[in-house]
Order: C-alpha cells, then structure tokens, then sequence
C-alpha cells in the first residue's frame, strides 16, 4: 500500500514563510542615516561640505560614501529589545529572517555581525536605494508576491506590506495602524511606551535654564529689580537664552550619542536612549534659534548679537572645543559671561566690569568642577586609566588646584568690590558684603570638597539645586544682600 505523505500543520508553514524587518525605527529604535551624518560632524567637520555633492548623484550613493567614512558604533546603538526577543523566538522555530533596509549594506551587515539573527541581508548597495517600491520589487522578486510577512514602523514601509502575506507592525501610530489594515492583514503589533512631552521637554534639558538667570544679575546689582519694564525685558531676555540654549543642548547630545551611550547616567538622554525621533530633534532646533532671535531682535540689536555670539561659542564647543583641555572650561565661563552682558544689554545698563570678572572667575572654578567631577566618576568605573574628553585622570590634581584658585580669585574679586567707592554708592550697608564674603568662600570650598568625595555627579548648579547645604547657603547670601540695600 503506498504510503500517503501528510499536509504540514498550518503552524509549521507559518514558520518556513520568510520574516522580513526593517532597520530603522524597527530593530532599532534611531535613525542610522542622521546618525552617521552627525559622527561625520563630530569626526570629520570639513566633510560636511561634500554632503550635497554626495547627494548629487544619488541616496545610495550618499549613503555608501557615509559609511565609508563616518558608521556609528552599532555596539552602542539602541535597539529594539521586544523585537528582537520575537526574532530570537521565530528563529528558534526555524523560521529564515531577511534584514531588508534603505540603510548602506556595509552598515546592515555591522549590524548583523552584532545581533547575529539574519539569514539575509537586502539593503542598498551604493547604486540601487533600496526603499519604497523598489524594495518591494526585490521583495517579491526574491519571494514572491504574499511569500513573505514583514515587519515596519513608517509610511515608506506600504509598500512592502501591500506585496506582503501579513503585516507586523512596531509603534504604529493610530493612522498608520488603520491604513496598514486595509491592505494586508496585521499579525502582530510590537509596542513600546509611545514619545510623551515629557520626553521632549528632557531633551531640551529644562533643569539647565536656571543657568540663564544671570540675565536678571545686572538689573538686581543696581536694585531695579521692581521696575516692571525692565524685569519684562529681562525675562525675554531670559526666554531667548532657554530657546537657544535648549537648541545648542540638542546639538550637543545629536553630537554626542556615542559618547552618551557609554556614560552611566546621561545614557538615559532622550536621544542617546532612542526614546526621542533623531528627527524630530533635527526639526526642534531651527524652531528653538528662530524663536530666539527673534526675541532677542526685538528687545536690542546688541541682545541678538550677544545672542548669537553665545551660539556659535557654544556650537564650536559641541563641534570640537569640548575635547580641548582647559580651553572648553574657558568657553564654558565665557558662555556665563554672556548672559550677564545679555542681561545688560536687554534693560539698557552698562556692562559692570566687576560684575564680568567675578562671573568669570567663579564659573571658570564650576565648569571645572564638572570636569573634575566626571573623571572622579569615570575612575571608579574604568580604573587609573579613566579619561575625559581632554583630561587623563592624572590630571585631577591640577584641574582641583585652578578650581579652588579661581573660586578663590571670585571671592576676592567680591572683596576688592566690597571696599570700593562704587559698592558705598548703592548700598547703604555695604559692610554686609563681608558676610557674602565669607559664605562665597565656605560655599566655593564645600562644593569642591563634594566634588572631592565623589558626590556631584553632574554639572555643580543642578547639583546646588537639590543640596540642601548648598541651596541653604545661596539663600542666606541673597538675603544678605538684600538687608544690605
């Protein structure tokens, strides 16, 4: 009697049919091209210059010659825990997995080598950009028309699920959910805790705006502090120091991701974490300057030009001062110097020298506490070979010497202040000074010796923010000042 071969379970069918993933926004939770162009950026600035020409003659060969020469690190980047949990698990039941991407092939396969899950790499190649309908195409060509299922995250994935047996989607939005079903039906949804403004407000770092209160110090040195004019000039003045200042911090971290992703607290930025689209990031920035200056524009042209004086110092720094010892601690206290003479500027009062000095001094003493303070945190990690942007751990010493000797040049700059004419002019009590004096110098010296112990994590006024030793002491020293008047 011949023997009757059997029909395969439905089950075991379901697991020989090819699953095909995306890269972008699917294994991972970033942009692989705005990634590579900002490691340009950070690697290689003159090249960025041959960006248009690269583009010129075509995406795939944009982003061929941009993994040439600037790939992200693919051990670092964030990738899709849930996704490839239920690759492993489709894998394990035999099922082939195809990685088909627009990204460089070069790139797809950096990434392969490090998740080790794909049987197939498509991806484009440096003369074919494999996106849209010509993935589809190679899609079908290779598996045919419904031979495959596919997982995606964007609109540029229709195509694909339209020439697809069924659908998996990872994050969708509402609209894209609805209109993927229309045209192949949805297996699975992948979700992950949807982007919240919360999650943009981190990225644009809302803790740091405290720093742009020295906008308001030139208005309360001459005691117009109620003039209620120049505090709405002062207060643009410090909106337009936020704007800015978030779009440089965006910049900064877009610069940055890397570095981020090895450091153990800022790992949890929104763009290092993928929680925030690369994207939507590149959008924020314009928007953040533009409403910058133009605040900055209408208060004074002197205010816009500090302005943008501050923005390119502070782009410089993102883009290659802050791997410059000692030089980016310099432009970090010049940074603070400027709102201050912004401050000036915006309520019409001349630019105190003794003022600028003291900022100086005692923000140049802070920026190296920051330093000092993340080699500390390093070497607990790393051992005696921990470094810093510019700095080897052996060179804490020196950076807690210039430290205390320029927090100490900020309280005798204060001192100098305190037994000049100027200082009896606008203060009745002036001698109360003397008080300030000595809680500037017990603060100056309890912070370093935080730093010391290992206790400031990250930049010393946030920390001062939530110390309440520290917070307890700048509050005595403004009342001080104010019995003084």
């Amino acid at each position: 009697m011949q023997s009757v071969e059997k029909a395969p379970p439905p089950s075991r069918a379901l697991e020989t049919v090819p699953l095909v993933v995306d890269l972008d926004g699917s294994v991972l939770r970033t942009d692989t091209l705005i990634e590579s162009m900002f490691v340009l950026a950070r690697t290689r600035p003159l090249s960025l210059f041959k960006l248009p020409f690269w583009r010129l003659k075509g995406a795939a060969y944009f982003k061929r010659r941009l993994a040439e020469t600037a790939m992200p690190d693919v051990h670092l980047l964030p990738y899709r825990s849930d996704v490839l949990a239920y690759l492993r698990a489709q894998k394990d039941l035999g099922r082939p997995l195809i990685l088909a991407t627009a990204a460089d092939e070069k790139l797809a396969r950096e990434v392969d080598r490090e998740v080790g899950l794909f049987d197939e790499i498509l991806a484009s190649d440096g003369h074919v950009h494999l996106s849209g309908k010509r993935k589809r195409d190679r899609l079908v060509a290779e598996f045919g028309q419904q031979g495959f299922d596919y997982i995606g995250n964007h609109a540029g994935d229709y195509p694909a699920w339209g020439a697809a047996r069924r659908a998996l989607l990872v994050s969708p939005s509402p609209h894209l959910e609805h209109k993927v079903a229309k045209f192949a039906p949805v297996e699975r949804i992948l979700r992950e805790p949807s982007v919240r403004w919360r999650d943009y407000l981190h990225a644009l770092r809302p803790h740091h705006w405290i720093k742009n209160c020295l906008v308001f110090l030139p208005l309360v040195s001459v005691h117009e502090f109620f003039d209620v004019d120049l505090l709405e000039r002062a207060t643009l003045a410090f909106i337009a120091f936020n704007l800015c200042a978030s779009s440089v911090y965006l910049l900064n971290d877009l610069m940055d991701l890397s570095a981020d992703r090895c450091h153990p607290r800022k790992r949890e930025r929104r763009l290092a974490a993928g929680r925030v689209p690369l994207a939507h990031a590149l959008l924020m920035m314009p928007l953040l300057l533009a409403g910058a200056f133009s605040i900055a524009w209408h208060l004074t042209l002197g205010v816009a030009a500090v302005l943008a004086l501050y923005c390119v110092m502070m782009i410089s720094y993102s883009m290659k001062l802050k791997d410059l010892a000692i030089v980016d601690v310099l432009v970090l206290a010049g940074g603070y110097a400027l709102r201050v003479a912004a401050g000036s500027l915006a309520v019409d009062i001349g630019v105190s020298a003794w003022l600028l000095t003291y900022c100086m001094f005692l923000f140049f003493s802070l920026a190296l506490i920051k330093r000092y303070s993340e080699l500390v945190m390093l070497e607990s990690m790393t051992g005696a070979e921990a470094h810093a942007r510019g700095y080897l751990g052996v060179d804490k010493v020196i950076l807690a010497a210039q430290g205390i000797a320029s927090g100490y040049l900020a309280v005798l700059v204060l001192a100098l202040y305190t037994n000049s004419d100027i200082i009896q002019q606008l203060y009745a009590r002036h001698n109360f000074f003397w008080t300030i004096c000595l809680l500037l110098l017990y603060w100056v010296s309890y912070l370093w010796m935080m730093a010391v112990r290992g206790r400031i994590h990250e930049d010393p006024l946030v920390f001062a923010l939530a110390d309440p030793v520290s917070r307890w002491t700048i509050a005595v020293m403004g009342l001080v000042a104010l019995l003084a008047i």
